[in-house]
Order: structure tokens, then C-alpha cells, then sequence
């Protein structure tokens, strides 16, 4: 056992960077934001033991019922319509051979390499009342300018409109990829027997693409509930203001983020990082346990 020791100790000593990094940057943290969400700390006093007061004071507080409020009404939209418009780009582009496919391909998926701060400034200027080419086109139309992302109707639509624009293209790639590895006989025998179009993509397409739809729409909701760059650009939010008008576009990252770094509550912050966190291993244990059910 010695010897086995002394003869393989290098090897084991070329595991202990990645450990040390490991422990460094992913365990230790964790695990500090776990010891400090019992304790109300604000970084400069020393820590206060308060138990359970920081998760009790969070789950009672009106913003993160907002933020939750609005979490559900935008990831049960945002996925959905996403997932469904990257499917359907997808079959566009798959119907489309040699240069035109790579065209297309790499057209729609520039939204994704964009920078998230220059996708939200375009957006902000689509969106300007008056003078924005989203009013303008509608002023041809007869219809009044609309402040977009000031009216609390309004907002939460135009983010959704924003986040489907830019992520659409990396979702699309994905589903192209699984639509390249179904086999050619099968819409030759779906033909045959007399199927349309648009049964061929029901009965042919969707079956056979179901683990990589299943990886999209996972990914698609875990992506969703930790949203919070775009409306934070959107509203041009700040640590000590962010929601936009009444809250229209609060989410729990944000509340999260303006709770540790502008009250400094970074015990709440802490918690609330962990309340998230549930929810986002949650909702994904459910959706591996709805994959896995038999048909």
C-alpha cells in the first residue's frame, strides 16, 4: 500500500491545483453565503446570529412577492414562446441547403454573441416613445406613441420581446444540431404513408430531437428564473433604485443584488441567494421527473 502511495503521489499532486481552485472559488463560497445568511452583517460590524430571521424577513417582504409575481408571469411566457420560435428557425434553416443555411444560421445567431449592454441600448432606442422605430411604425398607423418600458402594461412584454431576440439563436444552434442527426428514412417513410409537413414534424421531427428539446427547455427555465441583466439595463437600474416603475420589472436577482451591495444586508442577500437557489433545483427535479415518465 506504501509503495502503491509513493509511486503514484505525483500523479495525485497534479489533482490538487484543481482542488485547491475548486475549494477556492466554488466550495468556500458557498459555503460562507450559507454560514452568513443566519447572521445579519453588513461587511463592516461584526456579525449578529438572528437564525432563521433573514429567510422569515424575505419570504414576508412585499418586493419578493413582487419579484416572484413576476418571475412566474415571465418564465411561464419567455420558455415557451422561445423555445417554440428557436424550434420553428430552426426548420427554416434546416430547409435551406449550402450558403443560404450558414447565412441564415449565422444571422440569427448574432444576437447571441452581442454584448448584453449593446443589445439593451438598441432595444432602449426601438422602444423611446416618439421617436423610436417601434413607435414610429406604429404612428403610421394611427396608433399613440407608448412609453414602452415606463408603463407597467407594457414592460414586462417588452423584455420578454428583448430576451426571446437574444436568445432564440443559441437555442436554434442547439435544436439544428439534434435536427441534422434524425435519419433521412424516416420523413421517406413518414412520405409514403402519406403524412403532411406538418405530421412529419409531430410524429418524426419531435420524437426524435426529445433529448435535446428536454436539454433546451431545462436550460431555457433555469435561465429564466435567474434573469437579470436585461431588465436591469432595460430600466437603467442602479443598486439603490431597480424595478422600474412600481416594480414592473423586479426580479429576485435584482432584489437580491440591491439587498447586499446597496443596503448592505448582505446576510439577507446571502439568503435570498439560497431561497433561489431551491427554487431553481426544484423546478429542475421536476422537470427531469416529467422526462423520465412513461408515455
Amino acid at each position: 500500500m506504501a509503495n502503491n502511495f509513493r509511486r503514484s503521489w505525483p500523479h495525485y499532486m497534479m489533482l490538487v491545483p484543481f482542488f485547491a481552485i475548486f475549494f477556492a472559488f466554488f466550495l468556500y463560497p458557498i459555503l460562507s453565503g450559507l454560514y452568513y445568511s443566519f447572521f445579519k452583517w453588513d461587511a463592516i460590524n461584526p456579525a449578529e446570529y438572528v437564525g432563521l430571521g433573514n429567510y422569515e424577513r424575505i419570504l414576508g417582504s412585499r418586493k419578493f412577492k413582487l419579484s416572484i409575481t413576476n418571475l412566474l408571469l415571465y418564465v411561464s411566457i419567455t420558455v415557451p414562446l422561445g423555445i417554440t420560435i428557436a424550434f420553428l428557425l430552426a426548420l427554416l434553416v434546416d430547409s435551406f441547403k449550402g450558403v443560404w443555411a450558414n447565412v441564415f444560421r449565422s444571422a440569427f445567431f448574432v444576437p447571441v454573441m452581442m454584448p448584453l449592454f449593446l443589445a439593451a441600448t438598441i432595444w432602449r432606442w426601438i422602444y423611446t416613445p416618439e421617436v423610436g422605430i417601434l413607435n414610429t411604425i406604429l404612428g403610421w398607423f394611427g396608433i399613440a406613441s407608448v412609453n414602452f418600458l415606463n408603463n407597467t402594461d407594457t414592460m414586462l412584454f417588452a423584455l420578454i420581446a428583448v430576451d426571446v431576440w437574444v436568445s432564440a439563436g443559441f437555442n436554434m444552434v442547439i435544436i439544428l444540431a439534434g435536427l441534422k442527426n434524425v435519419p433521412s428514412h424516416l420523413y421517406e417513410a413518414a412520405r409514403l404513408d402519406g403524412a403532411s409537413k406538418v405530421q412529419e414534424v409531430i410524429y418524426v421531427t419531435v420524437p426524435m430531437i426529445a433529448p435535446v428539446l428536454f436539454f433546451v427547455i431545462t436550460y431555457g427555465f433555469i435561465s429564466a428564473l435567474q434573469v437579470f441583466d436585461v431588465p436591469w439595463l432595460l430600466t437603467t437600474s442602479s443598486f439603490e433604485s431597480y424595478g422600474g416603475r412600481r416594480g414592473a420589472l423586479l426580479f429576485p436577482v435584482m432584489d437580491m443584488m440591491g439587498r447586499g451591495f446597496g443596503q448592505l444586508r448582505f446576510g439577507e442577500a446571502a439568503a435570498y441567494g439560497f431561497i433561489l437557489t431551491f427554487i431553481i433545483m426544484t423546478v429542475t427535479v421536476l422537470l427531469f421527473a416529467l422526462s423520465r415518465r412513461p408515455s
